[in-house]
């Protein structure tokens, strides 16, 4: 039985991610981290998401409560990710990481650590959306600069990062087949007089509204015809089945940096 940390517990995804390990007969909760100021910190993190008292209560993040964790789970924001990383590399803990909104520099840190742990760090955790990462590599091979991508993205009114780190796999599917960069291709934002769409580009258009859980096209636009990949979620238990999924294929795993990619077996 693999014993599961998770931080960010009092989060949406944190609670659907503790609701998910509870459920599984091969997960054990061990531990739950939110932030110092966080409303579930002092609750028992069962009670949180409407199961019987477990004794483990949400507590900020505390590297000694991670001893004899197998591996921890991680949506929260950048900088609390960061510490957990520091708090992961002390203890030997393996790390299944679905924060996005992360900068190069803050990339970097995650590519050092994997040197000495295994670490799986993907923009999404559902199946089907890696399965449309896939899906948009073959696409854009064999369309070529024949279609016009366009990434459309749309997330609740509380999402903090634009474009999600979804809408950014899915960008990067796309330039990776192109053999490009997707820095080097990105249009972020339109506004004004912006002249002819060139050749080669890849846009993003963003949507922020409501209660959406998300929703993710690659669009790509040819002379005559259009193909979509879309993937639409109703439930946030997708990208915490697809963490636990992560969580146990890290068992055994050598140090790296690996993504849902791996874990499913598409590379």
């Amino acid at each position: 039985m693999r014993r599961v940390a998770v931080h960010g517990a009092g989060g949406r995804m944190g609670r659907a991610v503790l609701r998910a390990v509870l459920d599984d007969p091969g997960m054990q909760l061990a531990a739950a981290f939110d932030r110092p100021d966080a409303p579930a910190v002092g609750r028992d993190a069962a009670e949180l998401v409407g199961g019987e008292a477990l004794g483990v209560r949400v507590q900020p993040l505390d590297p000694a409560a991670l001893a004899g964790v197998d591996v921890a789970i991680d949506f929260s924001r950048p900088g609390p990710s960061l510490a957990l990383l520091d708090a992961c590399l002390a203890g030997g803990t393996a790390l299944v990481v679905g924060t996005t909104g992360f900068d190069a520099a803050q990339r970097r840190r995650f590519e050092a650590a994997a040197a000495h742990l295994p670490i799986v760090l993907a923009p999404n955790m559902s199946v089907g959306v890696n399965l449309c990462f896939k899906l948009i590599e073959i696409a854009a091979a064999v369309l070529g600069d024949g279609a016009d991508i366009e990434i459309i993205e749309a997330h609740h009114r509380h999402k903090v990062d634009a474009p999600s780190g979804t809408a950014l796999g899915m960008g990067r599917a796309a330039a990776r087949a192109l053999g490009r960069e997707l820095d080097d291709v990105a249009i972020w934002s339109r506004h004004g007089h912006t002249g002819e769409r060139p050749r080669g580009r890849i846009g993003f258009a963003v949507v922020r509204g409501g209660d959406i859980v998300g929703d993710h096209t690659a669009l790509f636009a040819a002379e005559g015809e259009r193909i979509e990949i879309t993937h639409r979620a109703a439930d946030r238990a997708i990208y915490a089945r697809g963490a636990l999924r992560a969580a146990a294929w890290l068992e055994g795993r050598p140090a790296g940096l690996y993504d849902m990619q791996d874990v499913l077996g598409l590379r």
